[in-house]
């Protein structure tokens, strides 16, 4: 008689749970210019997903389509639906979504430049009910994380550095206590060792706090640095997806957004008829 097989949790790892699920959504900027064509994606609770891309690939719409921001700029999602934490949002108003966890970072390191640092940390605290002793507790909790904003604390936020005022931003949005932050073109106009920075606290509040996040970036070789999946758009729609490691090694990313070429190096008219053949477009 043979005996049966022991089985154990850890045999059969169970999949990811998906905390944010975009489904096949077409957006529309003044009711005729499409911009994004039936893009998918899913971001699994406690991960840092990337989308990437050139300028004008659609990142931008992506993520607010995603934070409804969209109608402020005479845009709105045609079809397809957004979830997060299986509810369906893409009807919600930008602060019912913060309520329920989830703020964008924006694009261009928006802060109160008439505001301290201190005073722009607390701004993102407005949706919080839970007392000023949590809220200053997370405060000290963001200086732990940053702490050249600490040093910083005082000063006009208008006067303080690129790199600070990127800071800043990602701190105001922590100060929300969210679940999930949609990061845009985190390393835009900084210095490449500001850029580290800022990706290694990205990496910690992820680790330490299990944020997740959902960055837009056109650094491909940095966000597949920290990310663990990604997604490649392209004139907005997604032609690639995969894991970071499989993008990375890629012979069409890693010449076309990595700046890796193999062989000999091609002249710009070679290169441009070879874009024209990249296989994910055959």
């Amino acid at each position: 008689m043979t005996s049966a097989v022991q089985t154990h949790p850890q045999d059969h790892p169970q999949p990811a749970e998906i905390v944010l699920n975009v489904n096949n959504i077409e957006v529309v900027y003044d009711h005729v210019i499409l911009v994004l064509k039936g893009v998918s994606l899913n971001v699994p609770k406690g991960g840092i997903v990337a989308v990437l891309g050139a300028n004008g690939a659609g990142k931008t719409t992506t993520l607010k389509a995603i934070s409804n921001l969209l109608r402020a700029e005479r845009g709105e999602v045609t079809k397809g639906t957004i979830e997060f934490k299986g509810e369906r949002v893409d009807r919600l108003s930008p602060n019912e979504l913060v309520r329920r966890g989830c703020i964008q970072v924006l694009e261009g390191r928006h802060c109160f430049g008439h505001l301290t640092i201190e005073e722009n940390l607390l701004t993102g605290a407005f949706t919080r009910r839970d007392g000023n002793a949590a809220i200053r507790r997370d405060l000290e909790a963001i200086y732990d994380y940053f702490p050249r904003l600490k040093q910083r604390r005082t000063s006009m936020a208008g006067y303080t550095s690129g790199g600070e005022q990127q800071m800043c931003a990602i701190g105001r949005a922590m100060m929300s206590n969210p679940s999930m932050i949609l990061l845009d073109e985190p390393s835009m106009g900084l210095a490449p060792q500001i850029v580290e920075e800022i990706f290694e606290i990205v990496h910690k509040l992820n680790d330490t706090q299990g944020v997740s996040f959902l960055l837009a970036e056109q650094n491909t070789n940095m966000a597949l640095k920290y990310a663990t999946y990604g997604y490649i758009l392209e004139t907005g729609r997604v032609v690639m997806d995969g894991p970071a490691q499989m993008l990375r090694e890629n012979e069409d990313v890693k010449e076309f957004y990595l700046g890796v070429s193999e062989g000999d190096r091609k002249s710009f008219r070679a290169v441009k008829s070879y874009k024209r053949r990249k296989r994910w477009l055959a």
